[in-house]
């Protein structure tokens, strides 16, 4: 196992993997920036680098420190998180040529997966089912219009080097196409530095289903099951659950599923933690979209239905260990639910809400599960995503499950910053969302109801109950839990 690991990441991502390592007896090293200085994720870290300026192309994005970072300390490993450079092939290669163990796929991998045209051509290739449209960039107007009019209006315009909605543009007509796809290149290429693009058929009300796999380096895979992310807002996951309701009903949909995600990491020689991204249709046709060669920001909900801890089982494959499980190990009980608590405004257009913590309540009880990033009297930077935890629970059905998260979402409170407290309470309310019937695009007619502000009793119990922000809480003791 490693000497020390390396954390190249912020935010509760960080803190979830700084945890997992103090179980495991291993040293962490937290890298942060100057907006990042008293972080929770510092604060429980052994030891800490410092990075640089806030802005991320100037810290979290800099190979060389982070490379310099380990070295200076004595990691032996880097964990990339989720964002930033977890899906960077060059940055896994850099660590490779430091001598410094990647804790995710090797460089090959990720460069086999990380273009999403090579990736359909290596889907294809594999027999997985892809969504009709390019095998490659598209170079001109006249070569989209052709293929537009080939497969059909609406079509999807994406980045093909990278995800999140970013170079993602839905076009309806062939009168809107010409400026469609100016605009998504020129999104792609901020984004990216690549302004290359491609088409695929639009489904019309898709489900999002997505399948974990884990991989040794001695050939082994599995998968662990399926997450539904259909519920998005412009392309980003705001609640994550597993089993899928849809699946939930059909077991054979998430066999053929697993199968084709495990066809597609076969081809690649695939490792390590990632995610086979599919669309599913009305008559439950699935579609390969995407591989995420990362730990995803969900995967707590498929930790508590199969009681495994995906950090932990990366490390042991970053090491070397074969797989200990076989695909008739794994078991699935239960149902469980995320949601990410984000520091933003629900009632304008979800926009960033960064500042002061000032009153922070979490919630706790039988089956639920906080991953957080933050404290009292911490100061939200607003640099990077917005996210400040993930609220996920566990119960033993769907039903249950969404009681629970309810229950929970009630006893948080978070004051000093706006948030979506109260958007995830009145989804969790809705028909369609009680009855599993979702798609990707749900939460485009979904109208949010801002609360009104308290007044008279209420108000007089709220300013009676709040209390100053607190101190940032102490930096712990090193030693204690190495000497236990």
């Amino acid at each position: 196992m490693f000497r020390k690991v390396l954390v190249a990441n912020r935010g509760e991502i960080a803190v979830r993997i700084l945890r997992a390592l103090r179980e495991r007896r291993i040293p962490g090293v937290a890298v942060y920036s100057d907006a990042d200085r008293a972080s929770l994720a510092v604060q429980l870290a052994d030891e800490a680098a410092f990075l640089g300026p806030s802005p991320s192309a100037e810290s979290y994005l800099r190979i060389d420190k982070l490379i310099a970072a380990a070295r200076a300390h004595g990691a032996d490993a880097i964990h990339p998180g989720y964002g930033f450079l977890s899906e960077n092939a060059d940055f896994a290669a850099a660590c490779a040529a430091a001598g410094i163990t990647f804790i995710g796929p090797t460089a090959a991998a990720i460069r086999a997966l990380g273009s999403k045209t090579a990736a359909r051509q290596l889907a294809l290739a594999a027999g997985a089912p892809v969504v009709p449209g390019t095998d490659a960039a598209v170079a001109t107007f006249a070569e989209a219009k052709r293929i537009a009019s080939r497969i059909g209006y609406p079509v999807m315009i994406k980045a093909a080097a990278g995800g999140g909605g970013k170079g993602m543009r839905v076009v309806d007509s062939e009168a809107s196409l010409e400026a469609a796809l100016r605009d998504a290149s020129s999104e792609a290429e901020r984004s990216f530095k690549s302004a290359e693009v491609y088409l695929e058929k639009a489904l019309i009300h898709p489900r999002h289903v997505e399948i974990q796999l884990l991989g040794d380096n001695h050939g082994n895979l599995i998968h662990l099951g399926e997450r539904e992310c259909s519920l998005q807002r412009r392309h980003q996951k705001v609640i994550e659950e597993s089993p899928s309701p849809l699946s939930a009903l059909d077991p054979d949909l998430r066999h053929r599923m697993g199968e084709a995600a495990l066809k597609i990491a076969r081809a690649a020689g695939y490792s390590n933690a990632g995610t086979a991204e599919f669309l599913v249709d009305h008559d439950r046709n699935f579609y390969f979209l995407e591989m995420n060669t990362r730990l995803q920001v969900e995967h707590p909900v498929t930790e508590l239905v199969t009681s495994l801890d995906l950090v932990h089982l990366q490390l042991d494959l970053a090491a070397g260990a074969p797989l200990s499980l076989r695909q008739q190990d794994i078991r699935w009980t239960g149902h469980a639910i995320e949601c990410r608590l984000y520091a933003e405004d629900p009632a304008n257009n979800f926009f960033p809400s960064p500042g002061v913590i000032e009153r922070l309540e979490l919630p706790s009880g039988p089956g639920v599960r906080l991953d957080s990033g933050v404290y009292e009297g911490w100061r939200v930077p607003l640099e990077y995503d917005p996210l400040l935890a993930k609220l996920a629970v566990w119960a033993p059905d769907r039903p249950a499950a969404i009681a629970r998260l309810e229950r929970a979402l009630s006893e948080t409170v978070i004051l000093g910053i706006r948030n979506n407290i109260h958007f995830f309470r009145q989804l969790l309310a809705d028909p369609a969302v009680l009855s599993g019937d979702l798609h990707t695009t749900f939460l485009n007619n979904f109208h949010y109801q801002d609360p009104p502000p308290p007044t008279g009793e209420a108000l007089a119990a709220a300013l009676a109950a709040y209390q100053p922000p607190s101190a940032p809480l102490p930096r712990p003791r090193r030693s204690a839990w190495r000497n236990s």
